[in-house]
């Protein structure tokens, strides 16, 4: 007994008890490690989930809402300019109310005169010229012209053989 007491007690003994213990403690510390490490990745998952679900979930309202919204600013603009047209044409409107304004557009676009004075139209001679070589359509009767425009669609559509 007196040999397993002082094996016991031995240095050789005691440094292989306390690697042993100091072996079991590492192990034990890595195994709640892991634990730790599996737990925080379980949660880390769970929450990439979540966050990933929340995504899916809202994308299409939020799509819903920016184009509601282009949609709007395009529909003011509209508005706005359908009130710029209004004011436009209410000034038209007021300025074809004054007799010399119309009295002006009359003499301008309809080539109409007072009584007493005499209009005079200049025709460039070259325009006529060069549109009757293009149409010779003024010298004929107009179901010439009506019967031509008919063979010319025709040709049109004809394939080439």
């Amino acid at each position: 007994m007196a040999v397993k007491d002082r094996d016991r007690f031995s240095t050789a003994t005691r440094i292989r008890l306390l690697g042993e213990q100091t072996a079991a403690r590492v192990y034990r510390s890595q195994t709640r490690r892991q634990a730790r490490r599996s737990r925080l990745t379980g949660r880390a998952a769970l929450l990439a989930l979540v966050v990933c679900s929340l995504v899916v979930a809202l994308a299409y309202p939020i799509r819903q809402y920016v184009a509601q919204r282009a949609e709007i600013a395009d529909l003011q603009r509209e508005q706005q300019q359908a009130r710029e047209r209004v004011e436009q044409l209410r000034d038209q409107k007021a300025r074809w109310q004054d007799d010399a304004y119309a009295e002006q557009q009359i003499r301008q676009r309809l080539h109409y005169v007072m009584p007493g004075e005499t209009g005079y139209v200049v025709i460039d001679p070259d325009a006529v010229k060069q549109s009757r070589a293009d149409t010779g359509a003024a010298d004929r009767p107009w179901y010439s012209n009506v019967w031509d425009g008919v063979d010319k669609a025709d040709a049109a559509d004809a394939p080439d053989s």
